[in-house]
């Protein structure tokens, strides 16, 4: 008994040192020695070791620095600015046609790169400003280039989905497969939300009319949209269709898409040692990130599970939601992934509180983990939109026009919000969303 309130103090810490802004694998190591040492003494810590080698033998997570220095090379070959131009055009003469083609853009870049902050820098700066010069509401252009530039945590190949399949211990392509028709759901509920908004209320998005650059004929126009198209495309084929057909493991194709990325990047023109260092130098320092809070992480699970942390959380949700009550115990555990999603970020969730939670879901209750990982994944991409610590939000509002309020940022997020859960509950209702592609590709 005392060792189960132990962990819940460890949990509360934990969480109260975090929400205070201490580093995030300091605070998970130091939790970790403090309540190991007071709950089983130093001895217990020799197994960390054996435990921190198997994480970092894994080979799936080579995938990780491959997709991210794929998702910063795509950020500086300029593929952005002519595909949003792009999209103006095709979409002008369609309500809020200029805000659906931001989230086509989204969707587009954020399938080639995976990364929020590329995603919506760039969107920030182009599509934002041109929004506004259309008449577009602050809060519609700011909230569409929020949501779309999150796109990339659901529609593979996606950052998340492979820390996800890692952790639960599923495949990665499985997953990829799972998770692309319910983000591509998302992009036409977005999608659907602009028109509709825009034909209810006109002066949120008038009319917009784009012509094309002088002298140019029709030719000249498809010949640039296909330019524009062509290479985010080229990308997702490459590494999805290489996973999907079977040609390829995820770690093989995120290794196709970073020799694809610099094959765009060359024909963009855009390529040379400045670039290629500056693009090492990040993903060098973004996946140390991803790697020191996976050490923390499992000196916390290995903790957290030698206290009976486990079995402690689940009798809370046995004794809230009874033993048979499997959808109350899905709807808790969804719940409290949203509401920790206000305060922490994606990769902290995945490696402190999934580890915890899908084990019960999926041993105790009998949920499909295919299944549970794209619900956790269309609830996790709400964590980059909600305040007070919405990553969307600050990277717009850095690089945002002046006349861009925090405010306006803020009452953007909401529909779009809704709109996610809207889809998360769709997946719930309908599981099939999820499980069918692979069911058809594998025949599982």
């Amino acid at each position: 008994m005392g060792s189960e309130y132990l962990a819940g103090w460890m949990f509360l810490a934990l969480t109260l040192l975090l929400m205070a802004g201490f580093p995030v694998t300091f605070t998970l190591m130091g939790t970790a020695m403090f309540f190991g040492v007071l709950g089983s003494g130093w001895g217990f810590f020799e197994l960390l070791p054996l435990r921190i080698w198997g994480s970092m033998k894994n080979v799936v997570l080579i995938a990780v620095p491959l997709f991210v220095f794929m998702g910063v090379t795509l950020e500086k070959s300029g593929l952005a600015e002519e595909l949003l131009e792009t999209m103006g055009m095709l979409f002008q003469k369609i309500r809020g046609g200029l805000a659906i083609s931001t989230v086509v853009v989204g969707a587009l870049l954020g399938a080639s790169t995976g990364i929020v902050g590329a995603t919506v820098v760039t969107m920030g700066l182009m599509a934002v400003p041109t929004m506004l010069r259309h008449g577009y509401k602050p809060e519609l252009a700011a909230g569409t280039v929020c949501a779309s530039g999150t796109l990339g945590q659901i529609i593979p190949p996606s950052i998340v989905l492979v820390l996800l399949a890692t952790i639960v211990q599923i495949p990665v392509g499985d997953l990829f497969m799972a998770a692309l028709l319910p983000g591509l759901m998302l992009v036409l509920l977005y999608m659907a939300y602009i028109f509709i908004i825009s034909m209810v209320m006109p002066e949120i998005a008038p009319p917009v009319t784009m012509a094309p650059e002088e002298g140019q004929t029709r030719k000249q126009l498809i010949k640039k949209i296909f330019r524009a198209l062509f290479p985010p495309l080229f990308l997702i084929l490459a590494v999805l269709g290489s996973i999907f057909a079977g040609i390829a493991s995820p770690t093989e194709a995120a290794s196709v898409g970073s020799v694809g990325a610099i094959l765009l990047a060359v024909w963009n023109r855009r390529f040379n040692l400045t670039i290629l260092r500056e693009v090492s130098a990040t993903t060098t320092r973004l996946t140390c990130m991803v790697f020191i809070i996976l050490i923390g992480a499992n000196a916390f699970g290995l903790t957290f599970r030698e206290l009976e942390g486990d079995e402690l959380i689940r009798n809370f949700l046995f004794n809230i939601a009874g033993e048979h009550d499997k959808w109350m115990v899905l709807a808790i555990v969804m719940g409290v992934i949203f509401l920790i999603g206000f305060v922490l970020d994606f990769i902290e969730i995945i490696f402190i509180h999934v580890p915890v939670l899908v084990p019960i879901l999926v041993d105790d209750f009998g949920f499909d983990p295919l299944w549970i990982c794209v619900l956790l994944a269309v609830n996790l991409q709400t964590s980059f939109m909600t305040p007070p610590f919405g990553f969307s939000l600050f990277y717009l509002k850095a690089v945002a026009p002046p006349e861009i309020k925090t405010g306006h940022i803020y009452r953007g997020i909401i529909p779009f919000i809704l709109i996610q859960l809207l889809g998360l509950l769709m997946v719930v209702f309908w599981p099939q969303l999820a499980t069918w592609l692979p069911s058809i590709v594998y025949s599982r």
